[in-house]
């Protein structure tokens, strides 16, 4: 099976987070099967001539133009929405992995004109809005695509009742579908000073500064720790450095910048604890990346895998800023550090697995074949 991936932007340091995650993911385990996945995007940072494919799948990837000073929203690629119907044409499945932008949107509706099988999955991206544009782009396609597609793919309750509300009627089409992630291996409970890591855009929402201010009262009984703040800035980096100073941080911070998927899971490794303070969080790809090496993670309770990680003992989950500081000093006794480990890597490969993910995903993928079939 033909499957196109599309995504608003691929980078090198992974500026649009966790959809992209979830596409390459999903890739993966789709080639793993015999299937023929493609990726589809916008890019940036690769210079004047974007790679063919990414981490071994292949890719169709456009320089990105801005358009509108409105962050993702506002780029695209004049290139990208001339071959658009054509890209489609060219595939048995559409997967959308949409937002309201200049790319996700007119792919969709290039798929839904074309009537090829289109899955639409949002990640919590498309939700009621005040914002003027938000209601225009849903006046003009978005409401328009979450009725035609053969599926649309919600990860949480929240999420779903967040597509009812912006299609005006309860969707008859809606498919939840967990995120998955590779099994990796249990690494050891690290030694040596307790190291803790924020993974993330440095972005209001994901609240770095909260993960930052945490550290005093961390150091008061592990003097010796190391934070580390990974991620590409969204705005937030000249704040998180300002607090850093302002509490005398500096030598026991790093602010490391973007890094690579790789490098990620390295930090992940070597972590003794994983934090990401963010509120409405969908399903964090970087949490589940956590969990999958075994490295406790501490969450909110917003976050949409507070009640598995809580549940299953994996870390922690807080009400607000002023309990990550406890949390991760209980997660840092020896004892809980090794139970919440196993319990971390048990999870990711029990309930988030990346082969049981693709496999209800192929159902969707021939439901939706068979529809477009027997309308044809």
């Amino acid at each position: 099976m033909r499957v196109l991936h599309a995504v608003t932007l691929h980078s090198p340091t992974g500026a649009f987070g966790g959809p992209v995650r979830v596409a390459l993911n999903l890739a993966h385990g789709l080639r793993d099967r015999g299937h023929a996945p493609r990726l589809l995007a916008l890019a940036d940072g690769f210079g004047a001539v974007p790679p063919t494919d990414v981490e071994g799948v292949p890719a169709r990837l456009f320089p990105a133009r801005r358009l509108l000073p409105l962050g993702f929203s506002g780029i695209t690629s004049p290139a990208l929405l001339a071959r658009a119907g054509r890209l489609v044409r060219g595939a048995d499945v559409v997967h959308v992995h949409l937002a309201r932008d200049l790319v996700t949107l007119p792919v969709a509706l290039a798929a839904l004109r074309a009537g090829v099988p289109l899955v639409l999955q949002t990640h919590g991206m498309v939700d009621p809005s005040d914002k003027v544009l938000a209601k225009v782009l849903d006046a003009l396609a978005v409401r328009r695509l979450l009725r035609g597609a053969s599926a649309v793919l919600h990860l949480t309750a929240h999420e779903r009742r967040g597509l009812d509300a912006v299609l005006g009627t309860p969707l008859g089409n809606a498919v939840r579908l967990v995120n998955g992630v590779p099994r990796q291996e249990e690494r050891p409970v690290p030694e040596g000073p307790p190291r803790i890591l924020y993974a993330a855009r440095l972005q209001a929402r994901k609240r770095p500064r909260d993960f930052v201010a945490a550290a005093p009262e961390i150091l008061r009984h592990h003097p010796d720790a190391r934070f580390v703040v990974a991620g590409p800035d969204e705005g937030e980096l000249p704040a998180v450095r300002e607090l850093i100073d302002g509490l005398g941080l500096r030598d026991r911070v790093d602010c490391v910048g973007p890094l690579s998927p790789a490098a990620v899971l390295d930090e992940l490794r070597r972590a003794h604890v994983y934090v990401l303070p963010s509120v409405d969080e969908p399903f964090p790809m970087s949490v589940l990346e956590s969990l999958s090496v075994g490295t406790p993670a501490v969450v909110t309770a917003s976050n949409g895998l507070a009640g598995a990680v809580r549940e299953a003992g994996a870390g922690r989950v807080v009400r607000d800023a002023p309990g990550l500081a406890p949390a991760v000093l209980g997660l840092l006794e020896p004892g809980t550090a090794k139970k919440a480990s196993a319990a971390a890597h048990a999870l990711a490969a029990d309930a988030f697995s990346m082969d049981a993910v693709v496999e209800e995903l192929l159902g969707v993928y021939d439901r939706a074949v068979t529809q477009a079939r027997n309308q044809a």
